[in-house]
């Protein structure tokens, strides 16, 4: 059973969000939150495999709580929600070693999808946000070109791998479409991210977005 923990300060989303996670039989929403502060203390008491954490909440805004995560030992994967909106926070968030982003209004196969895919390692990244997360970070041809240098310097295993990871794979689906051992797959991530100079994947697909190795 995969537990999973939803933080946000709307009533409206953490129902809906309830509601679609209620119709997976493999999934048990094991608590909720209105407030950052609250995130902590849930996800050390319930050891969740995923949080679906809101970008931006009240008094302790998802930012903290992420952090908090994160420097836990063994983390679970932090999926953080959002809106249209892409600022400084999701700077922030990838910094810190989020998993993916999903906008609030996620179709709700995606969403199932998604919970699966973070707690078998993949990346979540909503292909809606995708596009206006890489233009938050840096704009045009200033961000492509050293992308493309990045995964020049990568093997054509190498690259597909990269690729695979922006699709949001684990690495056992990855080895599964490059019938290699999940071993071999961990493996290959690791050098990938360092050649890629990418300290999660969900920094390695943003690489792969800007380089025009997934369009």
């Amino acid at each position: 059973m995969l537990k999973v923990i939803v933080a946000d300060d709307e009533d409206l989303v953490r129902s809906s969000l309830r509601a679609i996670l209620s119709t997976a039989p493999d999934v048990e929403l094991v608590a909720e939150c209105d407030d950052g502060h609250q995130v902590d203390e849930a996800v050390r008491m319930h050891r969740p495999h995923v949080v679906l954490l809101d970008i931006r909440m009240g008094e302790t805004d998802g930012i903290t709580a992420l952090k908090a995560i994160t420097g836990m030992p063994e983390p679970p994967a932090v999926c953080m929600l959002t809106t249209f909106d892409v600022d400084e926070y999701v700077r922030r968030a990838l910094r810190l070693g989020a998993s993916g982003f999903l906008l609030k209004d996620v179709d709700p196969a995606y969403l199932i999808k998604a919970v699966h895919d973070l707690a078998a390692g993949g990346v979540v990244l909503d292909p809606t946000v995708a596009a206006r997360v890489v233009g938050a970070l840096a704009q045009g041809e200033q961000a492509a070109e050293p992308a493309r240098e990045a995964l020049a310097s990568l093997s054509g295993r190498e690259r597909d791998v990269v690729a695979l990871i922006g699709r949001g794979l684990s690495n056992a689906e990855i080895g599964q479409a490059l019938h290699l051992s999940e071993a071999t797959v961990k493996g290959y991530v690791s050098a990938v991210l360092g050649k890629i100079g990418a300290s999660n994947r969900v920094q390695a697909a943003l690489v792969a977005y800007r380089g025009g190795l997934i369009a």
